[in-house]
């Protein structure tokens, strides 16, 4: 079954499943995933009451349902992913109601914070989304993230797995910081680029304090905005939240003035609580909004905008480089982090990364040294090779919104490379010359940077991703450039 997200009117989605469960007798040790398997009729019946509720999308009970997690309990995430779809499924039968797979995170660390590797992480999301795919889910919702990096692993493992609309939320502080530090504009700069069909804020925060976190994040993306909040704060005596249904919907309203369309509940709300939402919002549609389109490129704490003059850093290349070359053929990556460490600290914006020399594995070691680097950097990279397979190797372990440095205007240099650029979600640096070289008058180049932009705009590469290079000469050496 399709999904079409509406334009002028809202998306309900439901409210929180476990704490529904605790309060219906689950153990807060238990394993919610597993009553998929042992009690589908009490999962049944709480679907039942959302959808009699007003919400048009309920979210299977997957939260918790990767491999790391039902490792030590005999059940694979294709029988528990498939069961819950089941159950899922039956509940919303001729409603018209669509059926989420639900992807919480893994419960572990990516690098560098932790031990598990982004590939690892990308393989059991991809378990996950082939599982929900085969049982039939309308679409996949990844939520309640802190980490932009895990987020990137489970968008990009729904997307590649699944042919299906992919819905995206993080949890944030009322400061506006995620727990590992992404802020809001690279949290919507980065999971837009790389695809997602809609992406929000949920948990963590009632109402009221998600109110101005989404009204930054409407401005930071074009994008249909989600907010599933928490029943207001958790009381940390007995764990109620303070924030009853009637509550919870006239705060929720707050939010649809910042720009969201897709809402529903969080811990601590109930069928109740979207029973009184749905209420509220009726008759009622999305504000109009305003897009914040300066260009952007970012990692997850640094969001960088191309709002004035901005400094690259250019030594993260062999080019004339002999300890530079070295240090490449030895795999002396922390000779290049020591190079990147210092142009930060000597105010670089932006660090340009190119590995290229004969020897070098491009493929392999770009890679390599963006994990390396952005393992202890916080300014964004910008890529820089002519090996289009060595950029998406690059891209792909990035973490955050980058920039691919350098597309000339060859044709088939932007067959190739544009692609890549707009998977990645990527800004991207033409270059003002083609076969010919780099023409003598200004009208020449000005053609070829049309040239790229149009290609751009063609791949779907939104124009504020779009970076030209004049390739300004010098002036001692062709002085009759000056004037051109």
């Amino acid at each position: 079954m399709g999904i079409e997200i509406p334009q002028n009117k809202f998306l309900i989605l439901d409210g929180a499943m476990g704490t529904v469960l605790q309060q219906r007798g689950l153990s807060p040790q238990g394993r919610p995933e597993l009553l998929n398997l042992t009690e589908p009729e009490l999962l049944n019946s709480v679907y039942k009451e959302y959808i009699a509720a007003g919400s048009q999308v309920i979210y299977a009970n997957t939260f918790g349902a990767n491999g790391l997690k039902l490792a030590k309990t005999g059940h694979s995430v294709e029988e528990v992913v498939g069961a819950a779809i089941a159950v899922a499924k039956k509940a919303a039968a001729g409603t018209g109601t669509l059926v989420a797979l639900d992807v919480g995170p893994l419960g572990e660390l990516l690098e560098p914070m932790g031990t598990l590797s982004f590939e690892r992480a990308y393989d059991l999301f991809r378990e996950m989304a082939e599982a929900g795919a085969k049982a039939g889910a309308d679409l996949i919702v990844v939520e309640t993230m802190t980490d932009l990096y895990e987020a990137k692993a489970a968008l990009l493992a729904a997307k590649e797995a699944a042919h299906l609309p992919v819905f995206v939320t993080m949890s944030f502080d009322a400061g506006g910081r995620t727990f590992t530090g992404c802020t809001v504009a690279s949290m919507a700069r980065t999971l837009e680029g790389l695809g997602a069909d809609a992406i929000g804020l949920n948990c963590s925060l009632g109402p009221d304090l998600l109110a101005p976190l989404l009204k930054e994040l409407c401005e930071n993306t074009r994008l249909p905005v989600i907010a599933k909040p928490n029943a207001g704060l958790p009381d940390p005596v007995d764990g109620h939240y303070d924030m009853g249904p009637e509550d919870f919907a006239q705060a929720l309203l707050t939010c649809v003035e910042a720009g969201i369309s897709i809402v529903g509940g969080c811990c601590g709300t109930s069928p109740e609580y979207i029973r009184r939402l749905t209420a509220v919002l009726e008759g009622k549609k999305p504000v109009s909004r305003h897009y914040n389109n300066t260009g952007l490129v970012c990692t997850p704490v640094t969001p960088i905008r191309l709002n004035g003059v901005r400094v690259i850093g250019e030594r993260i290349n062999p080019t004339g480089k002999k300890r530079f070359q070295q240090a490449l053929l030895e795999n002396d990556l922390d000779y290049i982090l020591d190079v990147g460490v210092q142009q930060e600290d000597a105010g670089a914006d932006i660090l340009d990364v190119n590995v290229g020399f004969p020897g070098v594995n491009e493929v392999v070691m770009l890679p390599r040294v963006v994990k390396k680097l952005q393992s202890a950097i916080a300014v964004p990279l910008q890529l820089d090779s002519s090996n289009p397979d060595a950029l998406e190797a690059g891209l792909r372990v990035y973490n955050g919104k980058a920039a691919v440095n350098s597309v000339n205007g060859e044709p088939e240099v932007l067959e190739r490379v544009l692609p890549i650029v707009k998977k990645y979600g990527a800004s991207v640096v033409g270059l003002t010359l083609d076969k010919n070289g780099i023409p003598k008058t200004a009208e020449e180049r000005v053609a070829i940077a049309c040239r790229i932009l149009q290609a751009a705009l063609d791949h779907g590469i939104p124009r504020e991703d779009v970076w030209i290079d004049c390739l300004t000469l010098t002036v001692s050496a062709q002085q009759e450039q000056a004037a051109e």
